[in-house]
């Protein structure tokens, strides 16, 4: 709007062009207010910016918000609250910069389950879900690239002999593990000669391990490090048997909405942005970038 008054601006040389998409992600970074490694509250713009097309937001945000679907259960993920009592977190944090460029405000739709928040995906609730992305969790949703990946792996008996994850799958070898988690679908998958078993919730997991001689359970490295506690006389492998996908998703359909997604996710990661949340939020530790 601004170019309809005054002189017309000068065409920029074809160097400044190219670095456009890096200044408008920058851009984006300084509107949420990331300074030092630091991300605070800034006013989102009133209509939607950082070039995105005003239908691309309405496409995203059809009732004027981004409702955003949350794993509550994933803590690395959303690690707290804020002072104003939202959600806060990597995963919050990415959804407010992707809102911020389309100009529209957030609303967090918070789920107990990943199982439940990729299930609710044929209903009408949220517009845009950070969640694993899995295959099985793709029947109504498209999943962006990753922008960070979570380590999945086995804790086992002090007293077994397995030293890798893939000397797990074996005959006569049970697994307990998370009904609904993202690693447990891949287990269901790819397990050939060990039987899998799911249990609903993580400390239920636990007890089920331990109550009938499991010989491994399994969980996210991160996760089990935490809760070793929980299980006395188990130590961790030292490999993973896979890595949860943690991306972006939306309702099919949206495919210009999609592709902005897509690239924000990319711009994201190449600018900085991705590490310096991670950072933020005390999880470099536990996550890695793809």
């Amino acid at each position: 709007l601004a170019q309809g008054f005054g002189a017309p601006r000068p065409s920029r040389a074809p160097q400044q062009r190219a670095s456009s998409g890096r200044r408008r992600m920058h851009g984006a970074m300084h509107r949420l207010g990331v300074v030092a490694g630091h991300v605070v509250a800034a006013p989102l713009c009133a209509t939607p910016c950082a070039g995105l097309p005003e239908s691309v937001a309405k496409e995203m945000a059809p009732t004027g918000k981004l409702r955003v679907a949350l794993n509550m259960r994933n803590q690395l993920l959303v690690t707290g609250k804020t002072a104003a009592g939202e959600p806060d977190g990597l995963a919050p944090d990415m959804a407010r910069a992707f809102a911020e460029k389309l100009g529209v405000p957030v609303e967090f739709v918070p789920y107990d389950t990943a199982a439940k928040l990729a299930d609710d995906a044929a209903q009408d609730k949220w517009d845009l879900g950070m969640i694993g992305a899995d295959p099985d969790r793709a029947t109504h949703i498209n999943f962006t690239a990753p922008y960070c990946q979570i380590e999945a792996t086995y804790a086992v008996p002090t007293t077994s002999g397995a030293q890798k994850c893939a000397e797990v799958d074996k005959k006569n070898v049970r697994i307990a593990t998370c009904a609904g988690a993202a690693y447990t679908l891949w287990l269901e998958r790819n397990i050939k000669n060990a039987t899998v078993e799911k249990v609903e919730g993580h400390d239920e997991t636990y007890e089920h391990f331990k109550e009938n001689g499991f010989e491994a359970v399994a969980g996210l490295r991160s996760k089990l490090k935490k809760d070793a506690s929980k299980r006395p006389g188990t130590r961790l492998l030292k490999d993973k048997f896979m890595a949860v996908e943690q991306a972006a998703a939306t309702k099919k359909g949206r495919d210009a909405g999609f592709k902005a997604l897509s690239e924000f996710i990319e711009e994201a990661k190449k600018s900085g942005l991705v590490k310096q949340l991670m950072q933020k939020h005390k999880v470099d530790k536990d996550l890695t970038l793809p």
